[in-house]
């Protein structure tokens, strides 16, 4: 009987000290898992950080392109995706150069027109990004007033193109670098 009193004191000892060693291991897992995921956040915030001030400095260096995904007459016409890769807006070297498609006209039917080729330009810093604004009148009686919504954080924009004598048009679409 003693021998058996031995054998389950040792036993209730060995499991005692197993579940002290899992528990322990298990503290270490968490601990060490726990340091990762820090570790991760913090990459995660320095590289979108470095996101915003990559974008920031291709807005104020004047060398970026806008790409158009989809556009909208305003205010509720369809959306249409914009798949071709040569409708951009594009600054560089001082230079505003648009080619976009454009529903112009007063009632349906509405037409397609491309605007090509403007200049000036105006930017101003906001909370989420900046707002790059020009107009032009694109050789016509008419004037155009391109107002870009950018935003840094995600490298996206909106663009939306306003006129005296027809409704805005707004573009959703990304910014990307020229180089």
């Amino acid at each position: 009987a003693a021998a058996a009193v031995v054998v389950s004191a040792v036993a209730v000892t060995a499991q005692q000290q197993s579940k002290s060693q899992r528990a322990q291991t298990k503290s270490q897992r968490t601990e060490v898992r726990e340091q990762r995921h820090e570790e991760r956040v913090k990459r995660r915030a320095e590289r979108l950080a470095a996101f915003e001030k990559h974008m920031d400095s291709i807005i104020l260096s004047r060398n970026f392109q806008f790409n158009p995904s989809s556009m909208q007459r305003q205010p509720a016409g369809p959306v249409r995706q914009l798949i071709n890769p040569n409708f951009t807006v594009g600054f560089w070297d001082g230079t505003v150069d648009v080619c976009l498609p454009y529903i112009k006209g007063y009632v349906p039917p509405y037409y397609y027109t491309v605007l090509n080729y403007v200049e000036g330009y105006r930017a101003e810093q906001t909370n989420e990004g900046w707002i790059v604004t020009f107009s032009t009148t694109l050789f016509s009686a008419n004037d155009y007033t391109f107002t870009f919504d950018i935003y840094s954080s995600s490298g996206g924009a909106n663009l939306t193109i306003s006129s005296v004598w027809y409704n805005p048009v707004q573009y959703s679409g990304t910014i990307t670098q020229v180089y």
